[in-house]
């Protein structure tokens, strides 16, 4: 599965919190201001990606996202266990624990 750049995890962010949208209703939800035509260009990018699809009503395209959020997490996940953990799931538990200074109550 292809990584998601910071921009393409925005929207499907919103797709998968609203489920099917318009670009112009992704755009009014975008946390920060955003022009239709980025907007449609992360769909575009997404949909060659093959991580939403899109269904047309009238003259209206709906987006909707085909990959899963515990999907892509899992990919996320396995691919910095193996980058930066040499492909240990106890370093990278490890690691957090040092990061955050989490005690043996948390």
């Amino acid at each position: 599965m292809p990584r998601f750049t910071p921009g393409e995890l925005k929207v499907m962010r919103l797709l998968w919190a609203h489920g099917e949208l318009k670009p112009a209703e992704l755009q009014q939800l975008f946390p920060e201001p955003i022009k239709n035509p980025a907007i449609r260009s992360y769909l575009t990018t997404l949909l060659e990606k093959g991580h939403v699809r899109r269904r047309l009503e009238g003259k209206a395209y709906y987006y909707k996202a085909s990959t899963r959020s515990r999907s892509a997490f899992r990919t996320m996940l396995d691919e910095l266990v193996e980058v930066y953990c040499g492909g240990s799931v106890r370093s990278l538990v490890m690691n957090i624990i040092k990061l955050e200074k989490l005690d043996e109550e948390d």
